[in-house]
């Protein structure tokens, strides 16, 4: 009887790892970027490469609070989508640097558990969401420019699946830029 209990949990844990392996992971339009320790990752894009997001209500949800309705217009355009990992006890940067001086991107990535996989915009919650956009107006003693920059920390010994996207504001749907990922251990 005890060896027909062990066969039978082994065959579950078995089927659910199988059908896991099928549901889990990123589906094929996620840019997978391998962070590494203390080191800068770079890849390019274009934001051709992405598609429109009709419904941004995902991003001003309290339980994801990645950037106000008000701003949903800087984030109309195209959007492209990567993932990385953030290690434990690491700090993790990301830096958006359109080709054009003056293109008008913006930048925005969400943390979730290692094992969690939601995209947007069928984010129902995340551990923390940033954004930075162009600004509405000036920053006394700051100047803005196209480049675009948002962090991670990770005090925990777990690791997180990070989502970034690159979007652009409303009629934008193509732009060159590369997306680097710096991540101190």
């Amino acid at each position: 009887m005890k060896r027909l209990l062990t066969v039978g949990l082994l065959t579950m844990i078995l089927i659910s790892s199988l059908a896991y392996g099928q549901k889990g992971g990123w589906p094929a339009q996620v840019k997978v970027i391998s962070s590494k320790a203390n080191e800068t990752v770079k890849a390019s894009g274009d934001l051709a490469e992405g598609s429109l997001m009709e419904d941004l209500s995902w991003a001003s949800n309290s339980s994801n609070a990645c950037f106000p309705a008000t701003q949903n217009e800087k984030f109309r355009g195209n959007h492209v989508l990567y993932a990385t990992t953030i290690p434990p006890r690491s700090i993790l940067t990301v830096t958006l640097k359109p080709d054009a001086a003056d293109a008008n991107m913006s930048l925005y990535g969400y943390m979730q558990g290692n094992n969690s996989f939601d995209l947007v915009p069928n984010l129902p919650r995340c551990i923390t969401c940033e954004a930075d956009h162009k600004w509405d107006r000036p920053w006394k003693g700051k100047v803005q420019t196209s480049e675009r920059k948002i962090a991670f920390q990770n005090p925990t010994m777990n690791t997180y699946n990070i989502v970034i996207g690159v979007s652009a504001p409303k009629g934008t749907t193509s732009g060159k830029y590369t997306v680097e990922i710096h991540t101190q251990s």
